[in-house]
C-alpha cells in the first residue's frame, strides 16, 4: 500500500469476527515490497457463496473460474494474491490458478470448485507457481490475522485499508456482516468493483444471497467510477457461513429477508464509497445526483457520463464552478435530454434552471462549497421520474504520477 494516505481516508472500523471464517496473511513475494501479499480465508463447511464479476472481455483466469464456480453455490476457501493480476497470461496463468485450487482443496478435503482465487496488480505477468505454492504452504499454518491485516494485504495502490460492517435481525437472531475491499485506480465497474469480500454468519441460501448481492451491486459498486477504466480482475464475493443459527433465508419472502438485504446494501455502499475516497490522486469526493430522467437506468448513465468526464473532474479539482462542462457531459451521454429543461446545481445551489443561467445566480456559496472535500453536483433533466446517484472523485496531477510509474 502507498505511504501517502488519501486526505479522504476514513479510519478502519472495528469489524466483529464472523463465526466460520478464519483469516491468514503471509508474504509470497509476488512483488518487491516488504509486506504480506497473500490472504487465505478458510470457510466452514456448507458456506453459501455468491459473486459478481467484471464484464471486461479480457478478464483473468481467476474471474473465469470464479464466475463458473460461483454457480455451484458453496465455498470452503478464498485466496487473494496482490502485486500480480495474472491477467492476459494465457495457459500459464490458468495453470497457476488451478494449482492453487488443487493445493487448497487437497488440504481441506473439499471439491476444487469450492476454492475461489483472486489476483490483483500488474497485468501481463504470469503468477509464479513456485511462489504461489510456497505462499499457500505458509498460509495454511500461519496464525490468524485481523480484518485490518487482511484488508492491507489485498491492497495495491491503496493508501488505506477499507472495511465495513452491519447487522440485521432475522427472526429473533442478530446476524452480522463484516467486509473488506481494495481499489484505488482502474475503477469503472460494469458489474461490481475491484476486489471485495463480504462475510456473514447468516444462514442464507445461495440463490437468495446471489439475488441480494446482484441487487445491491447495481445501486452501489456499479454506481462508482474513478477513471472510467473497467479492470480485468474485478470481483465481489459474498460468503454466508450459516453459523448465526437464524431460520434459513431461502428467498425474498422469508422472514428477515428484507432486513438482511438492507444490511448487505449498506455494507456494499460503504465499501463503494471507500474505494472512491481512495481514488488515485483524489482530493475531493463527488456525489452526482441526477433526477428527472426518463427512468432510473437513464439517470445512472447520465450520472456516469458526468462522473467520467475529465473536464468535469478537473474543474472540481480546480474548484471551478464551470457548470457548462456538466451540460456538455449530459449532452454526450446518449440519453434523452432537453437543453431547455435542464437544470444544474452545486452543493444545493442552482446555477441554471430550465436551460438557462439564473438571473440572480450568486456564485459565492458555490465557490465556498467547491473548496471543501465533499462535493455534490445536482442535475435535473426535466423529463420524467428517473433518478440515480453516482460517486466519483476529482482528477489531479497525482493520478498521472501514480500511473506513469505503476510497474516500477
Amino acid at each position: 500500500m502507498s505511504d501517502a494516505t488519501s486526505p479522504l481516508a476514513l479510519p478502519f472500523p472495528d469489524l466483529p469476527p464472523i463465526a466460520g471464517v478464519r483469516l491468514h496473511t503471509v508474504r509470497a513475494g509476488y512483488k518487491n515490497w516488504g509486506r504480506c501479499d497473500l490472504t487465505y480465508v478458510e470457510l466452514a463447511e456448507g458456506t453459501s457463496v455468491a459473486g459478481v464479476f467484471t464484464r471486461n472481455v479480457c478478464c483473468s483466469s481467476e474471474v473465469e473460474l470464479g464466475r463458473q464456480n460461483a454457480g455451484q453455490g458453496h465455498a470452503r476457501a478464498l485466496v487473494v494474491n496482490a502485486g500480480n493480476a495474472n491477467a492476459f497470461t494465457g495457459y500459464r496463468g490458468r495453470e497457476a490458478v488451478e494449482a492453487i485450487m488443487d493445493q487448497v482443496s487437497a488440504h481441506l478435503g473439499a471439491p476444487r470448485e469450492q476454492v475461489f482465487v483472486s489476483s490483483t496488480g500488474v497485468i501481463g505477468v504470469p503468477l509464479p507457481k513456485d511462489k504461489a505454492r510456497a505462499g499457500i504452504e505458509a498460509a495454511l499454518v500461519a496464525p490468524e490475522a485481523t480484518w485490518e491485516e487482511a484488508a492491507r494485504t489485498i491492497g495495491t495502490t491503496d493508501t488505506f485499508p477499507k472495511g465495513a460492517t452491519a447487522t440485521a435481525i432475522v427472526g429473533d437472531t442478530t446476524v452480522t456482516l463484516s467486509a473488506i475491499i481494495k481499489g484505488s485506480g482502474m475503477i469503472a465497474p460494469d458489474m461490481a468493483t475491484m476486489l471485495g469480500y463480504i462475510f456473514t454468519d447468516a444462514d442464507v441460501s445461495p440463490a437468495f444471497l446471489q439475488a441480494a448481492l446482484s441487487a445491491a451491486n447495481m445501486r452501489t459498486f456499479s454506481c462508482i467510477t474513478v477513471d472510467s477504466d473497467t479492470s480485468t480482475s474485478d470481483t465481489v464475493l459474498a460468503f454466508a457461513t450459516g453459523k448465526a443459527g437464524n431460520a434459513r433465508i431461502e428467498d425474498e419472502n422469508a422472514p428477515g429477508a428484507d432486513a438482511f438485504a438492507a444490511a448487505l446494501h449498506a455494507v456494499c455502499r460503504e465499501l463503494a464509497h471507500l474505494v472512491v475516497r481512495d481514488g488515485e490522486g483524489a482530493q475531493k469526493f463527488i456525489a452526482v445526483s441526477v433526477s428527472g430522467a426518463v427512468d432510473d437506468a437513464s439517470a445512472r448513465r447520465i450520472g456516469l457520463a458526468i462522473a467520467n468526464s475529465p473536464l468535469v473532474k478537473t474543474a472540481i479539482a480546480g474548484e471551478d464552478a464551470n457548470w457548462g462542462r456538466v451540460v456538455m457531459a449530459v449532452g454526450k451521454a446518449g440519453e434523452p435530454a432537453d437543453r431547455d429543461r435542464l437544470s444544474i446545481g452545486f452543493g444545493g445551489t442552482w446555477a441554471a434552471r430550465d436551460g438557462q443561467p439564473l438571473a440572480d445566480y450568486n456564485e459565492a456559496p458555490v465557490a465556498a462549497h467547491l473548496k471543501g472535500r465533499e462535493i455534490s453536483i445536482e442535475v435535473d433533466i426535466g423529463l420524467g421520474q428517473g433518478r440515480a446517484t453516482v460517486w466519483t472523485c476529482d482528477l489531479t496531477h497525482g493520478y498521472i504520477a501514480i500511473n506513469a510509474d505503476y510497474r516500477s
